[in-house]
């Protein structure tokens, strides 16, 4: 299996979910969940870049005006990161018409009027983020889950391209695929436009370890727990229980999974890597971690099994998260092995 091409300085990094996406819309609590304090600490921890998620409700109002705001909070990131030493991907959380965390149905994917405020939002933030791209790369849209809207995805993906690419030809831009980005939808993908595309998956796998109890999963018991790692036909057992049509890819035969560690996510990664190495594009994982629920020493031996996959076949990646969404390394639940999750970014 052959690395992949290297994402210099987007090689470790931490996503800021909870800021302006995902979080309250009180002025106060959105200048204070981030600061440039925080922006230091994750400096002072040696990684390279930030994510930051941002939702399209915080940066314009209905009649799609300009929230200065929200504006104002990535114009400070992206000047914190620059006196920190770290680079930003700046990532459409949520669109107009469209919510990964609240899907229901596949209307942004069908109706023009929607999709043409997408590419008018992305004309806009082309024009005001794109001056810094030597340290800022531009993500498309979060997590598409229908898995049944790949070929409209690729359009839609296409024509925001284009109209990025009208303002600024080779700021880098950051694409995934359907079924929340997952790592065997980057096939579905279309070749690159061109060399600053980078392809984008997310890794919460085996699910049934990194969202043990999550209360947002309707057939999870929120006071279920399971050990990483644990017998294959345990996981199997539990995700069935748990998860429902959520399993994963546990059931896919296709991998030949028969136990948990670094040999499941080579098996797992396998064919991204080796699609983005046939189309020369760089892969990218914009968010990977596990719930606070988990025992943290447990934690330890899932970050050390991805990591190793990571470094071997030079994957960048941003985990999930800084702060709270359940999964914030800075809370209570890591205060005894933060150091050490830390040292496995």
């Amino acid at each position: 299996m052959a690395k992949v091409k290297k994402l210099e300085g987007f090689m470790k990094g931490i996503n800021l979910g909870g800021w302006i996406s995902q979080g309250e819309k009180d002025p106060e609590y959105i200048k204070n969940f981030i600061t440039e304090d925080d922006i230091k600490r994750i400096a002072s921890w040696k990684v390279d870049h930030v994510r930051l998620p941002v939702d399209f409700d915080i940066i314009q109002d209905e009649n799609e005006n300009p929230l200065e705001l929200g504006h104002q909070c990535i114009e400070n990131c992206i000047a914190w990161c620059r006196k920190y030493g770290l680079n930003v991907v700046l990532d459409i959380h949520k669109a107009d018409g469209y919510v990964f965390d609240a899907y229901k149905g596949s209307a942004f994917f069908n109706d023009e009027k929607l999709q043409e405020k997408f590419y008018r939002l992305w004309d806009d933030l082309a024009k005001r983020y794109s001056k810094h791209k030597d340290m800022l790369i531009l993500e498309l849209l979060n997590e598409v889950v229908d898995p049944n809207v790949a070929e409209q995805w690729n359009e839609i993906a296409a024509k925001a391209i284009k109209v990025i690419r009208d303002i600024s030809p080779d700021v880098r831009i950051i694409v995934g695929g359907v079924e929340n980005n997952a790592i065997t939808s980057i096939k579905l993908l279309d070749p690159p436009a061109d060399e600053n595309i980078i392809y984008t998956f997310h890794c919460y796998e085996p699910l049934i370890y990194t969202h043990q109890g999550a209360h947002w999963i309707d057939t999870m018991d929120v006071n279920f727990r399971i050990a990483y790692p644990a017998p294959f036909n345990e996981y199997l057992k539990h995700s069935k229980e748990q998860l429902g049509e959520k399993a994963g890819f546990l059931f896919n035969e296709k991998f030949g999974f028969t136990e948990i560690g670094p040999d499941f996510f080579e098996k797992l990664f396998k064919e991204a890597i080796d699609i983005a190495a046939e189309r020369n594009v760089t892969l990218y994982c914009g968010e990977y971690g596990v719930i606070d629920r988990a025992d943290p020493k447990e934690s330890i031996k899932w970050y050390r099994d991805i990591q190793s996959v990571f470094e071997k076949y030079g994957i960048g990646r941003a985990a999930w998260t800084y702060k709270e969404k359940d999964f914030g390394l800075i809370g209570s639940a890591y205060d005894e092995i933060r150091d050490e999750i830390i040292a496995l970014l």
